[in-house]
Formats: structure tokens, sequence, C-alpha cells
């Protein structure tokens, strides 16, 4: 008896770890703990309501680790590409074709879209940076105070581009690891190479 006890007091105790954690790895392992002692105890002693309940908790919590463990798993295999690869854009973003010399948007323009380049060249005026296939732009208006363009986008020769709006984009950024650190990663390039050579869109 005093061992199904024991067992009682195990889950209560992984309960209150679960509780006391202060991130989601530790207190899901914490819960799957609970639960298999719980299950023990409430098989032997008979309490089936209460059985019921940690048969249904296990798997979720089981679930919940796994998602957490997959997620690193993205941000690690990120952080390890060398290459960027925005292609994911296409299932979301409305495919456009330009002209040579059409402008997309102007400095000072309220941000609407991110954009991909499919073929063909944008040119970004007043940080002196020729884009291509594969690449996006218009990014790093998402984030900043002012909510506005840093620098005039026009093309260079005839262009097709993907455009994905501002609340997909944002969905994309924050599900998807692989795709918020890629982001990220363009927009330090860029600042960084912008500073460089047009300090002056950085004064006020």
């Amino acid at each position: 008896m005093l061992s199904v006890e024991l067992l009682g007091w195990a889950g209560s105790a992984a309960t209150l770890a679960a509780y006391s954690m202060k991130t989601m790895l530790p207190l899901r392992v914490a819960a799957v703990l609970s639960s298999v002692f719980f299950i023990s105890y409430y098989g032997i002693i008979g309490i089936w309501p209460s059985l019921a309940l940690e048969l249904a908790l296990l798997p979720f919590n089981l679930y919940r680790a796994w998602q957490i463990l997959s997620l690193r798993r993205k941000v690690e295999a990120a952080r390890a590409e060398q290459v960027d690869d925005f292609s994911v854009l296409k299932a979301y973003g409305k495919s456009c074709d330009l002209e040579a010399g059409m402008t997309i948007f102007r400095r000072g323009d309220a941000p609407d879209h991110l954009y991909l380049i499919e073929k063909g060249q944008v040119y970004l005026e007043e940080i002196d940076v020729t884009l291509g296939a594969g690449e996006i732009f218009g990014e790093i208006a998402f984030f900043s105070d002012a909510k506005e363009r840093m620098a005039t986008a026009r093309c260079t020769e005839d262009t097709r581009i993907y455009m994905v709006d501002e609340k997909t984009f944002m969905q994309l950024n924050f599900q998807d690891p692989s795709f918020g650190i890629q982001v990220m990663r363009i927009i330090t390039r860029r600042i960084v190479e912008s500073v460089s050579h047009s300090p002056q869109l950085f004064q006020r």
C-alpha cells in the first residue's frame, strides 16, 4: 500500500514541478511524468474519472513536447543554412509582371506587401542595391517604428514578382522558425549595408 501512495505523491510532485517551470520543454516533461505516475496510481486504486483525465492528458503533453523539439530542430537547421530560400512565398503570394522602369514603391510609402523576385531585377535607389531572382525586398518597413519604405524600388528590366500581404507575411514569420530566421538575417544584412552606404537614411 505504501508503494501505491508513493505513486500518488510522485505524481503530485511532478505536477508541482510542472507549474514551477519557466520554460515550455521542462514543463511538458514534468507534465508527462505526472500523468504516468497518476495513471498508475488511479488505475490501482480505481478512481476512473481521474484515470480517464490523465489518459487524455498524456498524449496531449507528449504531442506538445514533440512540437517544441521539432521547432528546435528547425531553428538549428535554419541557423546552419548558408543560402536563404524564400520560394515558399510563391504559395501565398500573387504574381505580377512588371515592365522595365516601373516603380514598385517609393521611399516614405506605407508598407502593404512583401515582394519576392521570380525573374528580372529590382533596384533600390537610395541604398544603391540591385536584387535578382530569389531575393525578397520590402521587409524592413514592417518592423520599423516609422512604418514607411526606406528606399524607392524600381524595375531595371522586365520583372515578375510575387506580392505577399502583411498579415500573411507576419504569420509565416512567427509560425515558421526557419523562415523567420532567414528574414531576420536578410534584415540585419541590409541594415548594415544601408548604414555603410547611406547613413543619412538613419538620421532624424
